[in-house]
């Protein structure tokens, strides 16, 4: 289907050719896109894939959970004072049905988020079941949408803490540049804490390679070595560097209403069909994803670590050792 690389901000949806991957859902699957890096693209992760997840009709919530609220802006949604956010529900008790917006594609819907998410991370501390707030206001909203999405702040504070707590799984973003693998080994690490106290069930969704340049060697390097690391964790679907991913926030849109024909575009879909086919196979053989990601975090966090802590060598010569760790590299290039 021929898409107008800019089309208007009314209401709108594309038929995106899926299989029949999806039966019904008994709830929604929270999805936590979380890296304490910033630039590795978690808001366009949960932008994009929330809005390929609705074109295939399956409806979709996402949540703006990072204070500087790009998600938000991103869907189609300026910057307003007067709108009513995450902020309002979490610190104010606002229903949450006051909060929610229908989005430009049909099928999505936003929790917008704004500055005020700033000042929500320290008035939390001292709230009872603090880390837990997220999790009642979405328990209401599970029934209405196959999957949620929650975009982190890129930190470990109160406001990730509340979404992994809310989540069934985390789905996470890793550029593929060697300074991108350092702080895996800390967000893992984070994982199996959450695992003992907080979320016992907190599966690792996945690892999305972003930013991908196949021009070039490290690029090549660091994804080789992220799959020898994490193994059946990391997605096949790889997200390439692209113009027209870049340009769609500006605009608004989600990449496949910007330019549907674009790499960008294509890689989200395929993510989409993705996560869709997993959660097939954890509703027809149980949670075997699931279960793999938890029995695979503490090995993929002992990785991490070697991958974060190995010594520095050439850019392009990124190389694992044989004790499993891996030498680190001087890349160049900024996040998006």
């Amino acid at each position: 289907m021929s898409v107008p690389r800019e089309t208007t901000c009314s209401r709108q949806k594309i038929s995106v050719t899926f299989a029949n991957l999806l039966g019904e859902f008994l709830s929604a699957r929270i999805i936590a896109v979380a890296n304490q890096k910033g630039g590795v693209g978690k808001t366009t992760t949960a932008v994009n894939l929330g809005a390929s997840m609705a074109a295939d009709e399956q409806t979709t919530l996402v949540i703006d959970c990072d204070p500087q609220g790009n998600t938000t802006s991103a869907l189609g949604f300026p910057r307003d004072p007067a709108r009513r956010t995450l902020y309002q529900s979490l610190i104010l008790a606002e229903p949450i049905d006051r909060i929610i917006l229908r989005t430009q594609v049909e099928g999505l819907d936003i929790i917008p988020s704004d500055k005020n998410l700033v000042g929500a991370a320290v008035e939390l501390v001292g709230m009872e079941n603090r880390e837990y707030r997220l999790k009642a206001i979405l328990q209401e909203l599970r029934e209405r949408y196959r999957f949620i999405l929650i975009d982190c702040p890129p930190a470990l504070d109160l406001l990730t803490l509340n979404a992994l707590a809310a989540s069934d799984s985390v789905l996470v973003p890793i550029q593929c540049e060697y300074l991108a693998l350092e702080g895996v080994s800390e967000l893992l690490d984070t994982l199996m804490r959450l695992r003992r106290t907080i979320n016992p069930t907190l599966a690792i969704e996945g690892i999305l390679l972003t930013m991908y340049d196949d021009r070039t060697t490290l690029s090549k390097q660091v994804a080789a070595d992220l799959r020898s690391f994490f193994g059946s964790q990391v997605f096949e679907s790889v997200i390439p560097r692209n113009v027209r991913l870049a340009e769609a926030p500006s605009h608004g849109k989600p990449v496949m209403f910007y330019d549907i024909n674009s790499k960008g575009a294509e890689s989200y879909i395929q993510l989409a069909k993705e996560v869709i086919a997993n959660a097939q196979k954890r509703l027809g053989q149980g949670s075997q994803r699931a279960d793999s990601g938890a029995g695979a975090g503490e090995s993929a966090a002992s990785a991490a670590a070697g991958a974060g802590s190995g010594s520095s060598t050439s850019s392009s010569n990124v190389q694992p050792t044989t004790d499993g760790h891996d030498g680190s590299g001087n890349s160049g290039g900024t996040g998006t």
